[in-house]
């Protein structure tokens, strides 16, 4: 059977009718579901497996097709009118755990029978229902869908403030001392002989990196600190005490709690032993290199007393170039937008043996470029790639599912939003290229499941990253590099180049992992501390977990975007990047090869959710992940 993919509107004008008419048309197909099954008394238990599973499909559809209208559409009405659609999906997604009836024929049900697939399905869906409030008393009962639907408005809100919340800075003209020539001439001074600047990541990453002047560094990290605020800090106090009263009412002393019984960490209590853990093994290197970044620093500034957050990458590329002779602006000059894509495609085709072939069809924005994912003649899937910044678009990097991948039923898509430059990309950027590919490809090739509830990335949340974190080697492999890279002479990046790179990219690992580490401390603590001075309590979450010292008067976490979909658990970064650097090892005949590619496609990205996280990796390593690869990874072996 021949699956056809999301018949996007052709005109601009018909997006609004897509988000609000097959959202109608979903949610009617769904309350039809739910009348079946609780009225046919008759149905079995695999019946009515697959009428939920029918139901996920139209929920999955309804809320992924809204959510990436509501980030990318260049139209802020239809932006608002699909923001809405999320807000109902959920409400009604939220309010089926909570319908008695529901509950009651499948917690009546008998399991006899059933196969694995199956099973595992009716075990994770009465787990739902638990989780959702179901066996609560009707007050509460209605208490936890009014908390569940205002935590959805909140979130969303939070977010649109993020992605509304775009700054601009002026500097004057020698400000831009030490930038490269292209940045430059793409920001000629006005009448007045200053610069315009935006919080927009082609602009606030290379300032990051290479402005000599510390003041310019500032103002644009100050800027983007606060974006969203204040806006978001109401916000973000009322979404707290709604998650903390979500959780009490359902049975877990705090929010960590809720949302960590269903991932591998396990149990709340968890987060801050595993950050423990990061902190002794980071300990060392940092006490180590924390203070060449100061020594540095007091050669321009020479009364600093400490390196923040504005001169860290800066530093880290001087130091680079210095001790390392790694030229980041040299690097950068190997990586022209298009040459990249290009490669990123090239090489994760011949890796995990597809081929992306480009599509000619409507998308959200003409910016889009669409391919289908296809091996041997069967289209496997369709990604969207929609890689530019523009105003009320989502500003950071992320993919988003479109469609749940179903066999024979529903063909998995998939889109990228990032905020790339159209010309020369940095490394790190590269890298943020390769990682969000790895979920883009996660989500396709794992799309091919009997049920929507495990289709593509939908893992353990605490390892939806592995895959992504281990594509990212291959941004540093000299050879994959050279298959795609090419300056303005036309000559790929050079391989000595790329060991020196790789050299270099381990001083600064543990300081990099203390930066993740107050994120972390920072999203966990927020949620289970509540602090009635969020800014207060922020900063010294970061300044205590890192020598590299916050901005001080700032609000950051009212742009952490992260705060709403990874709640407590922002520590699934490095717990993931352990389990990463492990996988690894599987590669350990070459990035490139075949045998170890093909297995750790058909064991780990295949499977998609259909199995427990810890059993894919053991399947791909052939024994259970372990620390110790990571600890190498960090201490620089």
């Amino acid at each position: 059977m021949i699956l056809a993919p999301l018949p996007f509107p052709s005109d601009a004008a018909g997006w609004a009718d897509f988000v609000t008419e097959r959202r109608a048309d979903r949610i009617a197909r769904v309350h039809g579901i739910d009348a079946r099954l609780t009225s046919e008394t008759a149905l079995t238990t695999a019946e009515r497996l697959e009428l939920w599973n029918d139901a996920d499909i139209a929920l999955a559809e309804a809320l992924s097709e809204a959510y990436v209208v509501s980030e990318a559409h260049p139209d802020a009405e239809v932006r608002d009118i699909a923001e809405s659609q999320v807000q109902a999906v959920e409400s009604l997604s939220a309010a089926r755990l909570l319908n008695r009836d529901l509950w009651k024929s499948f917690a009546d049900a008998s399991a006899e029978g059933l196969d694995d697939d199956q099973a595992r399905l009716l075990t994770h869906l009465l787990r739902d229902f638990r989780r959702g409030g179901v066996e609560l008393e009707a007050a509460d009962r209605e208490r936890a869908r009014q908390l569940a639907d205002r935590d959805t408005a909140l979130s969303l809100a939070f977010s649109r403030n993020i992605r509304d919340g775009r700054r601009e800075i002026t500097v004057p003209v020698d400000g831009l001392a030490g930038m490269p020539q292209d940045f430059i001439d793409a920001h000629p001074a006005d009448e007045h002989g200053r610069v315009t600047l935006s919080t927009d990541y082609p602009d606030l990453m290379p300032i990051r990196d290479y402005a000599h002047e510390r003041a310019t560094r500032v103002a644009l990290v100050n800027a983007y600190n606060d974006l969203a605020w204040p806006e978001n800090d109401a916000i973000l106090a009322e979404l707290l005490e709604v998650r903390a009263e979500r959780a009490r009412l359902l049975g877990y002393p705090d929010w960590a709690d809720y949302e960590t019984e269903t991932r591998m960490i396990g149990a709340g209590a968890e987060i801050p032993a595993f950050l423990s853990r990061l902190d002794d093994a980071s300990r060392a290197a940092t006490d180590a290199e924390y203070p060449i970044l100061l020594e540095r620093l007091r050669r321009d500034v020479p009364d600093a007393d400490e390196v923040s957050i504005a001169d860290f990458w800066y530093l880290l590329g001087a130091i680079k170039r210095e001790q390392y002779d790694v030229d980041a602006q040299l690097v950068r000059s190997y990586f022209p937008f298009e040459r990249v894509v290009a490669g990123v495609l090239e090489v994760t085709g011949r890796l995990l043996d597809v081929e992306y072939v480009s599509v000619d069809v409507p998308a959200w924005h003409a910016d889009v470029q669409s391919f289908d994912v296809v091996r041997g003649g069967d289209r496997l899937g369709r990604i969207h790639l929609d890689l530019h910044p523009r105003e009320g678009k989502f500003s950071h990097a992320a993919c988003f599912p479109l469609a749940p991948g179903v066999s024979g039923r529903v063909l998995p898509e998939a889109a990228l939003l990032c905020n790339f430059s159209r010309g020369l990309l940095e490394h790190d950027e590269v890298v943020t290229f390769f990682h969000e590919f790895g979920h883009l490809v996660h989500d396709i090739l794992g799309g091919r499941q009997r049920f929507a509830r495990f289709s593509g990335v939908a893992t353990e949340w605490d390892f939806v990253e592995a895959p992504s974190q281990l594509l990212e080697e291959w941004a540093w492999d000299a050879e994959v590099l050279a298959s795609f890279s090419a300056n303005a002479d036309g000559e790929p990046i050079p391989a000595d180049l790329v060991e020196r790179m790789r050299t270099a990219d381990a001083f600064g690992r543990a300081l990099e992992v203390r930066r993740q580490l107050g994120h972390a401390n920072v999203s966990y603590h927020l949620h289970v501390d509540r602090p009635a001075d969020l800014q207060a309590e922020t900063e010294r979450l970061y300044a205590a977990s890192s020598p590299v010292q916050p901005l001080h008067g700032l609000h950051s976490y009212a742009g952490f975007g992260h705060l709403t979909g990874y709640g407590a658990c922002y520590y699934t970064y490095q717990w993931s990047l352990v389990i990463a650097r492990d996988l690894l090892s599987g590669f350990a005949a070459g990035l490139m090869d075949s045998e170890a590619a093909r297995r750790y496609r058909t064991e780990v990205l295949e499977r998609g959710g259909s199995r427990d996280a810890q059993d894919l990796v053991e399947a791909f390593l052939g024994r259970p992940s372990s620390f110790e690869a990571y600890r190498r990874w960090l201490s620089g072996e």
